[in-house]
């Protein structure tokens, strides 16, 4: 079904042009990357190969913003002109073990901006490390698909799934990772996007049907 739905968006593309919002974190913006090694750049190069060339992606990046910061901007930036948003937060708020109920409420206000503003919305997200504790990464890892479900979003269920593979072994992250252990490099950038691609294909497709 997907292959079907890739292969039929070149024309859809191209007929009308799509300005998609990245909205996240340093993990969107680039943090620690040369210019055209970062998230949007390297997702924009990806749309063209795949036939969606008439997609803008706009960085809507902020190095270090939480949840919280992502909801007090949420509405100057979903201006008039973007026709559809990925969002990409949540990491910083498990650096700072913020509640996992203020997260959620946080992107919860994110998202009903976005349906309030009538664009098709992605969201990606985030799971707890075990040092949390069980509870506080039960209640976490929930925040994200019931948040998917409840505003009909396209879901990508981890940001970082295509660098700790089937078995989800952080280990296996270490080779795409910069110094710091956090954010990816060019490669596991490279590796996050082709896992990402295809989802954003999805989103575009659904400004074209609305």
């Amino acid at each position: 079904m997907l292959a079907i739905g890739v292969a039929g968006f070149g024309s859809a593309a191209q007929a009308e042009p799509v300005t998609l919002l990245a909205f996240g974190d340093s993990l969107t913006q680039g943090y620690g990357l040369e210019q055209g090694d970062g998230l949007v750049p390297q997702l924009q190069s990806w749309l063209a190969a795949h036939g969606a060339g008439d997609v803008t992606i706009i960085n809507g990046g902020v190095s270090g913003d939480t949840t919280a910061g992502g909801l007090a901007r949420i509405d100057w930036s979903l201006t008039s002109d973007i026709d559809a948003m990925m969002v990409i937060l949540g990491g910083n708020d498990l650096l700072r073990g913020t509640d996992p109920a203020v997260t959620g409420a946080n992107l919860d206000g994110i998202l009903s901006a976005g349906q309030a503003k009538g664009v098709p919305m992605m969201l990606v997200g985030m799971q707890a490390a075990a040092n949390f504790g069980a509870e506080y990464k039960q209640q976490f890892d929930a925040l994200y698909p019931e948040l998917a479900a409840r505003y009909d979003t396209v879901f990508v269920p981890s940001f970082y799934g295509a660098l700790t593979g089937e078995d989800q072994d952080p280990a296996a992250m270490r080779g795409y990772l910069q110094a710091d252990g956090i954010h990816p490099n060019p490669e596991g950038v490279q590796k996050i996007v082709e896992d990402l691609g295809p989802s954003v294909l999805e989103l575009v497709a659904r400004v074209g049907a609305k």
